[in-house]
């Protein structure tokens, strides 16, 4: 297995510095992650980084984040100005509230539209369904708008919820969803063991700060 290529490297803190950002970036050159995910303010600056590093590195950043609460509109130009500034790769945060509401129409649309954004620009969207928030019906739920809406992953948790990522929850993910619709695991993974056993679970991707010393567990 190659664990590197399952990670997505991760500063969303908002004490990061600039000097950190370049720090991310150069681990993930000698480490060769499959993408760094970083604030929207430090898309461009880390495009300029990615210029210099000879495999390619996708860029990610967050949407929406970390609550969802931003209208469609707002969501539209957040991304918009993201994939502009060089991101490849979208992480959004699913508008809960409206969820909770059981206003899924919206919900499925507004992911909709930012799917179609994200692919016309050869980009990918992956959907924050925040599961600490979600029982078995809701997760379902969740699973089933995302597919509708054209996503190309599901992802656990923003890490500001007050659990992230489960094995369990994302065994029932794979089992819900279409084998072409993958999966993010995030939030709290910050072992070699927790990396490999949600893999294991049916994860395609792992978000987390501690890349480093999860292959350092290798």
């Amino acid at each position: 297995m190659n664990l590197p290529s399952y990670i997505d490297h991760t500063l969303l803190s908002p004490t990061a510095r600039e000097t950190d950002i370049r720090k991310l970036c150069e681990e993930a050159w000698i480490h060769q992650f499959k993408a760094v995910c970083v604030a929207p303010t430090y898309v461009g600056y880390t495009k300029e980084m990615m210029e210099f590093c000879p495999v390619r590195i996708e860029i990610a950043t967050v949407i929406g984040f970390p609550l969802g609460y931003s209208t469609t509109a707002t969501k539209m130009a957040e991304a918009g100005n993201a994939l502009a500034d060089g991101a490849t790769e979208l992480d959004v945060v699913m508008n809960m509230s409206h969820f909770k509401s059981m206003a899924y129409l919206s919900v499925r649309e507004e992911l909709k539209g930012l799917a179609e954004l994200a692919h016309i620009n050869n980009a990918i969207l992956k959907v924050i369904i925040e599961t600490a928030y979600l029982d078995s019906f809701d997760l379902y739920t969740a699973c089933e708008i995302c597919a509708e809406a054209k996503v190309d992953f599901v992802k656990t948790s923003t890490g500001f919820a007050p659990q992230g990522a489960e094995i369990e929850t994302v065994r029932k993910m794979r089992s819900i969803l279409p084998a072409h619709i993958k999966i993010k695991a995030s939030g709290g993974i910050r072992s070699y063991e927790q990396a490999i056993a949600f893999i294991q679970a049916g994860a395609d991707r792992i978000g987390t700060s501690a890349g480093v010393s999860i292959i350092a567990g290798v």
